[in-house]
């Protein structure tokens, strides 16, 4: 694995998702405020927290977004992209973690490693649509993952990765870009299928949800997710 660059591993402040993932305050103050709103609200409260030293109440928030030069729509797109980049930096670094681990040889050595690459990609399609639609790619945070042995880190990886796919379903119909829309619902594709083929890895089902994939709300993933950050 290449070492990271120069940018990656340059100290760098905390982005809006990784401090509502650590802070409770924070996130709760962000769930009562985007509530059923969706996008626009989303991308109110981001404005909100960014601006905290103002003290902007929501409604400025908006109305600065309204008269900015990004739409509300574009704004709230924004937010969504940087949140799906937060849970991608993770997943590229648990995979990381893993091939280094030494766990897995022979082919699922070489599947790990497929997953690892794979989600990379996803970090840098991300950035690439923050940065394309004027916005600003949300720092890499810091992981801790518990890598104890193979049959722990196959379960974990598979929680991780259903994990992922239902983040991506939840924000879906919260998504104002058709262009978004189609990266959001290519990378969920490729997170349900390697959550189905872990699922054949540890022995547990490959649609735990039935016919139909449930989505997770972000505070659900919000939560699961904070004990994997340093």
């Amino acid at each position: 694995m290449s070492s990271p660059t120069t940018e990656e591993s340059a100290p760098q402040p905390a982005g809006i998702v990784e401090r509502l993932v650590r802070d409770d305050v924070d996130r709760k103050r962000f769930l009562k405020m985007a509530g059923g709103a969706g996008a626009a609200s989303f991308g109110a409260f981001v404005l909100a927290a960014c601006g905290s030293s103002s003290k902007k109440t929501a409604s400025t928030a908006a109305a600065t977004a309204t008269t900015s030069t990004t739409s509300p729509s574009a704004t709230g797109d924004i937010a969504i992209l940087n949140y799906a980049l937060t849970l991608e930096y993770l997943e590229r670094e648990f995979y990381a973690k893993v091939v280094a681990s030494g766990f897995f040889t022979g082919k699922v050595g070489s599947l790990i490693k497929d997953f690892g690459s794979q989600e990379a990609t996803h970090v840098e399609a991300l950035k690439g649509a923050v940065s394309k639609m004027g916005g600003t790619p949300v720092a890499n945070p810091n992981g801790k993952f518990p890598i104890t042995s193979a049959t722990q880190v196959a379960e974990l990886a598979y929680t991780v990765e259903n994990l992922g796919a239902a983040a991506y379903l939840g924000q879906a119909g919260n998504i104002q870009s058709p262009e978004v829309l189609a990266t959001a619902l290519a990378i969920h594709s490729v997170e349900a299928r390697h959550a189905a083929t872990l699922g054949t890895l540890v022995k547990k089902s490959l649609t735990p949800d039935g016919a139909f994939a449930k989505p997770d709300d972000m505070s659900m993933v919000l939560a699961a997710v904070k004990p994997f950050l340093a």
